[in-house]
């Protein structure tokens, strides 16, 4: 089964008695690989002894490959177990923190501790009230027809849809030294847009923690705390296959329903302080590798091709903003009172329960769209 996963993987992880060992098999965009395997690093750092032994598979493209329906009775001995960032309904990848969280040397994106400080602090330079009444989003829109579609939804001269859309050129971008991307100055706006990319996006978590109330266009696909979210709780729920007039009754409700709208952004905003911290990641993480390494019905050892990675040597062969983010990210002592304990598993009943729930609440938005374009 692991040998199946090579197909697509970017490289293969080997934990043994704490040690790390990395075979990797073709280039990932950018420094992907680099900050995933620099997170699982931290975390053996983190809790020393404790990673199990074990041997994975992780592909560092966006996109889940590894489809159910393919791996459905007898052949469910042949799923590959596969690692990546996200997944959707109709995949099997095993969903894994990305590797933002340790930091985006690329696009100038801190380590996720500093960022998070950063976006908390921005929140409070323009209060919610006195933020623009409008949706506001910032991206590179080549990436999707999503977000091609989502352009159309900017002002004109014969149309207002409520929104704020502006397109980034990231290779622009870096040569003005990212003076137009901070993150932290983006939370000036009461509305703030989520549109997947090609896949799930890392935009998420930054757009969440801004206290604005969040559009989130229907999404596809989940990363590992996503589907914590409750529509009309942390986020109002945007139509994909009518964004501009969805968004244009989000604003025009939110504008009229003031204190709700501003409670559904610090909702957002406090699950991504609170939840989402890099504590949590690291238990996330501890905990999935654990009950994954149960699995294993063979003993890992070493490949002969895999060479042992340890947090000073790749710190050593960094240079520049790399260099700079893995060092801010650095684990500097282990945590002795382990990880926060792993709750029951959901009953079939619960997931059902809380599927339920999510589904009728976006009916009900869709119903109040449809009544407001009725009158």
């Amino acid at each position: 089964m692991l040998a199946r996963a090579r197909v697509t993987a970017s490289f293969r992880l080997v934990v043994l008695r704490g040690r790390a060992f990395v075979q990797r098999f073709r280039p990932a965009f950018q420094t992907r690989d680099l900050f995933t395997i620099w997170g699982i690093l931290q975390l053996l750092r983190r809790y020393p002894g404790r990673v199990p032994d074990l041997d994975l598979m992780f592909d560092c493209v966006d996109w889940p490959v590894v489809r159910t329906h393919l791996y459905r009775g007898e052949h469910a001995p042949f799923m590959p177990p596969l690692f990546r960032y996200c997944g959707d309904d109709r995949t099997l990848d095993i969903v894994f923190p990305d590797w933002s969280f340790w930091g985006w040397p690329e696009i100038n994106i801190k380590p996720w501790d500093a960022l998070k400080k950063d976006l908390k602090n921005g929140n409070s330079r323009v209060t919610w009230s006195d933020r623009e009444p409008y949706a506001y989003w910032k991206g590179n829109a080549a990436v999707a027809l999503s977000r091609q579609e989502l352009v159309k939804c900017n002002i004109s001269r014969t149309q207002d849809w409520n929104a704020r859309i502006y397109t980034q050129d990231w290779f622009k971008e870096s040569k003005a030294g990212y003076t137009n991307s901070d993150l932290s100055s983006q939370c000036t706006h009461r509305y703030k847009i989520y549109v997947e990319g090609s896949a799930w996006s890392i935009s998420q978590k930054y757009i969440l923690a801004c206290d604005s109330m969040t559009l989130l266009v229907t999404p596809k696909y989940y990363d590992f705390f996503s589907r914590s979210l409750m529509p009309i709780q942390h986020y109002w729920p945007v139509r994909d296959d009518d964004k501009c007039a969805s968004i244009k009754y989000a604003v025009e409700w939110g504008n009229s329903h003031k204190k709700l709208a501003q409670r559904i952004g610090k909702e957002a905003s406090d699950f991504i302080q609170q939840e989402v911290n890099m504590d949590h990641v690291y238990d996330y993480m501890l905990h999935l590798l654990t009950e994954y390494a149960k699995l294993l019905r063979f003993k890992p050892t070493k490949p002969p091709e895999a060479v042992e990675v340890c947090p000073e040597a790749l710190v050593c062969q960094a240079e520049g903003t790399e260099k700079k983010f893995l060092m801010e990210s650095m684990v500097n002592s282990s945590h002795d009172p382990g990880p926060c304990d792993l709750p029951p598993p959901f009953s079939p009943r619960e997931l059902k329960m809380l599927k339920q729930t999510k589904e009728n609440t976006v009916r009900q938005v869709e119903m109040w769209e449809q009544r407001a374009s009725a009158a």
